[in-house]
């Protein structure tokens, strides 16, 4: 079972107040051998300007809010970068109750449209679950060539997260496996820290804690990482070794965001690009070929 709320901003804040060393906190060495390798939590009450006792229970999950003052004051003390500073705002804001409702994510058929008009770029729409919900053939081939073209139309699409933990076949196509992984659950736990009461989302994170002791170790970390810009090492069973552009583009109002790969005209990689479409093309030219044939 995952954590949210109170129970969630308390874990943050203890990950990285034991995440920061007494050094890098200016504070100098005391008399008594430290027991922990992080701050103290009185040190960080200290540095806060707080209360430890008001610290304690904010850690402990006793306080489900705190204001935007002591927020900023504890994510100064505990250096976090603005990322990080967000996701502990998030986590400390007031929540209405919510009633639990699962709502599978339904994809606009403009989006549909858009991936088909830019049929020559590998791309791929997820959702805050980090479900595939439709790609183009090329994004298709790029990342899951292994698995049926139209399983985001079924009723258990694929998963991002899932696939990068447990299908071996997707898991070997990184080169730069572990830095996936990292950004692949911090996503996941942004999505829980905006999402609280959605079952789905707490199932998935809970299926992989179990199957993938992995995942369990990344997740422990509370990994936080805003990024739409990064530089993907593949190693394709196609094309073979390529080095892609990955930008992501946020659709605000659905909650999803499109995946695109690509590379600068005239390199290898965008050679291994051209040379994977054309895979694409041969099925279908055969096809046409054969129907000509049959309607002589």
């Amino acid at each position: 079972m995952i954590t949210t709320g109170a129970n969630d901003l308390g874990g943050f804040l203890r990950s990285r107040r034991e995440r920061l060393t007494p050094d890098a906190a200016s504070i100098k060495p005391g008399a008594t051998r430290r027991r922990v390798s992080g701050l103290r939590r009185e040190e960080l009450a200290e540095l806060a300007g707080v209360s430890v006792g008001y610290y304690t229970r904010l850690e402990q999950g006793a306080s489900d809010s705190a204001s935007g003052a002591v927020i900023d004051a504890l994510a100064a003390a505990l250096q976090l970068d603005p990322a990080e500073h967000e996701h502990l705002r998030l986590l400390a804001a007031p929540r209405r109750p919510t009633r639990p409702r699962a709502r599978r994510s339904k994809l606009r058929p403009s989006v549909r449209d858009l991936l088909a008009a830019i049929g020559g770029t590998p791309a791929i729409v997820i959702d805050h679950r980090a479900d595939i919900l439709a790609w183009n053939p090329l994004g298709h081939a790029l990342l899951a060539g292994h698995i049926d073209v139209d399983a985001p139309d079924t009723r258990i699409r694929p998963n991002i997260a899932r696939m990068l933990f447990l299908d071996p076949h997707h898991r070997a196509l990184y080169r730069d496996w572990r830095s996936k992984a990292q950004v692949t659950v911090a996503a996941l736990h942004q999505a829980v820290a905006r999402h609280p009461a959605d079952p789905e989302l707490e199932q998935l994170v809970g299926q992989l804690t179990v199957d993938s002791p992995e995942f369990a170790r990344v997740w422990a970390r509370r990994p936080v990482r805003t990024c739409s810009y990064y530089l993907r090492e593949l190693d394709h069973p196609v094309v073979g070794r390529v080095t892609l552009a990955n930008e992501t583009v946020t659709l605000a109002d659905d909650d999803q965001q499109i995946g695109l790969f690509y590379a600068c005209p005239g390199t290898p990689d965008a050679d291994a690009l051209t040379l994977l479409a054309r895979g694409l093309e041969q099925p279908d030219t055969a096809g046409t070929r054969s129907r000509k044939e049959n309607a002589r």
